[in-house]
């Protein structure tokens, strides 16, 4: 049997048990840091483009959680760029956009299908800018996939969130039916195809939850588009799907509608691809 130690050695021994193990720990919370977080010069080299555009009465707070996710990026030493209504217009944000690694965009979604026939690639499937600067958050031009893809090159590896749009997601306008699942995979897959085509890997669509998990994700961990998408706080997986893009050849799309019908949630483009290789692709 083996000996116990006893008084001040019993005392010693597990001061110098639990020293050894902080310091285990301390060294693999270390490792996990320096392996999971970017170095500021690698960081520095990461463009964030932030545009908010013109919302109507919801343009204050969409601007509100734009500047959130600005200050997010900032926190990683990533140089961002952030551009709100009502001088968001196309120029600016079409040369901000060149070379950049991640668009981070709130305001309205005008998708395909919808009730607004007929599909026009210069109108659908891209962003709500303001039609001039400086003349309030109601005077909405749309620049669909056709300006996207013709007039935007993105950096390698580049990722896009769109945020509280309609139709991005699979999701209806408000106060409008449920889509059909049919309707809501082609809507995820055509309003992710321009910027997949201008050079993204991944385009995340968040219809109503935060994005700054996958923003942070993006900064400080090594998982994969899927992964990062899947851990999400709102994550539900109990009726996700998976699909084959039709619009994109190669891409994937991966839906999870915390609620029948309700599809809030997706992720387009190379799932695989890690939060690692999009740090990396920064130029």
């Amino acid at each position: 049997m083996p000996v116990q130690p006893s008084g001040a050695q019993r005392a010693s021994f597990h001061r110098s048990t639990r020293l050894t193990v902080f310091a285990l720990i301390a060294g693999l919370v270390a490792g996990l840091g320096a392996m999971a977080n970017p170095t500021p010069v690698a960081a520095a080299t990461i463009k964030v483009v932030v545009v908010v555009g013109p919302a109507g009465s919801n343009t204050s707070n969409y601007i509100y959680n734009g500047k959130r996710y600005a200050n997010v990026a900032r926190e990683y030493g990533a140089k961002v760029i952030e551009i709100y209504s009502p001088n968001a217009t196309w120029s600016r944000v079409r040369d901000a956009l060149q070379g950049a690694n991640l668009l981070i965009y709130l305001g309205h979604g005008n998708g395909w299908p919808s009730p607004y026939a007929p599909f026009r690639s210069s109108s659908k499937d891209g962003l709500g800018l303001n039609s001039s600067a400086g003349n309030g958050h109601y005077n909405v031009k749309y620049y669909g996939e056709y300006y996207i893809d013709r007039y935007i090159q993105m950096d390698k590896n580049a990722v896009v969130i769109l945020n509280r749009l309609c139709y991005a997601s699979g999701n209806s306008e408000w106060g409008r039916a449920d889509p059909t699942q049919y309707i809501a995979v082609a809507r995820v897959d055509n309003y992710a195809a321009g910027f997949l085509r201008a050079g993204a890997k991944a385009v995340f669509a968040h219809a109503i939850e935060s994005a700054t998990w996958t923003i942070r994700s993006l900064f400080r961990s090594d998982r994969t588009m899927d992964s990062i998408f899947m851990s999400h706080p709102d994550a539900s997986g109990a009726r996700d799907l998976t699909f084959n893009s039709y619009r994109t050849s190669g891409m994937k799309g991966h839906m999870d509608p915390p609620k029948a019908s309700k599809y809030w949630r997706s992720v387009t483009g190379v799932l695989g691809m890690s939060a690692k290789e999009w740090r990396a692709g920064a130029t």
